[in-house]
């Protein structure tokens, strides 16, 4: 309990330090988001400074990772620093609850640590939950947005226009945005090459990175690009298909552990329960 005090007394005492006066707090809120959202700013400027003050903390290495690991969540503005200021602060809330609740249990307080430590990982896990929705949803996008770049491809358009095409017609979602954001990179003067790739690193799914480099090589051997795309168009659905075919394989396995806890036992209470009832009874019989 004087750990969490003396720890939550200096992230008072920080908060002070680092401007968190109200008026001055609330005047750079206001100037920073253009009278809107002004709570929501203010929150974003005390976790920018907490996380500054925290930075040279950080290797290179981390923030590298880290960074990749936003852009493929489809979150680029966030920083590792940030990051890290709400992994300290689910871990305070973690603890907080931990100890309210051993307490009400009269349990013994020390083990709020565990508390903490879930808490710290949390907002790992978070992240890791959102960057794998984010790719499932590409996934589940990609066979359809081929099938429109195949047709735009074979109708006479150029790889460009039929990107462009994708992007208009396209259900809004990731994998439009990123098709967006390569036809951009092209615009600004990167090569086609590059600009897959790069898309490929942000997506970080193996479907996409067999698609960039089946897109590569034919441009690489002057192969016909209608063609490399129905083939990728095929694939991908019988990959699908696949796929959906495995995890029907793999429902009744998944389903015997709450046959086997939850209804089997209700079954028994049901059918036996009138019997076993009637024989204590000492009635011996229904």
């Amino acid at each position: 309990m004087a750990l969490i005090a003396i720890g939550l007394t200096g992230l008072a005492v920080f908060l002070f330090l680092w401007g968190a006066y109200p008026a001055q707090l609330l005047a750079q809120a206001t100037e920073e988001g253009g009278g809107k959202n002004v709570v929501g700013t203010a929150r974003n400027i005390l976790i920018r400074k907490a996380g500054m003050a925290q930075g040279k903390f950080l290797s290179d290495a981390y923030r590298e990772k880290m960074k990749w690991k936003f852009i493929a969540m489809g979150r680029p503005e966030l920083k590792a620093e940030d990051f890290l200021v709400y992994q300290e602060l689910a871990a305070i809330f973690f603890t907080l609850f931990m100890l309210l609740l051993l307490n009400a249990l009269k349990k013994p307080l020390y083990w709020s640590v565990f508390g903490g430590i879930i808490g710290f990982l949390y907002p790992y896990m978070w992240l890791r939950e959102q960057i794998l929705k984010r790719q499932k949803k590409i996934i589940r996008a990609m066979p359809y947005a081929l099938d429109l770049l195949t047709l735009s491809v074979e109708a006479g358009l150029d790889f460009q226009a039929a990107i462009q095409t994708v992007v208009d017609k396209a259900k809004a979602g990731p994998l439009p945005e990123e098709f967006a954001l390569m036809l951009s990179e092209i615009r600004m003067g990167r090569t086609r090459e590059e600009a897959l790739r790069n898309m490929a690193k942000r997506i970080q799914v193996t479907a996409v990175s067999s698609f960039v480099t089946n897109l590569i090589q034919a441009d690489r051997m002057g192969t016909s690009l209608g063609k490399i795309l129905r083939i990728q168009s095929t694939q991908m659905r019988i990959d699908r298909t696949q796929l959906a075919e495995k995890k029907a394989n793999e429902a009744p396995v998944k389903m015997l552990f709450p046959l086997v806890a939850c209804i089997f036992p209700t079954v028994f209470i049901v059918l036996f329960a009138p019997i076993v009832y009637a024989f204590m009874s000492g009635g011996g019989g229904i």
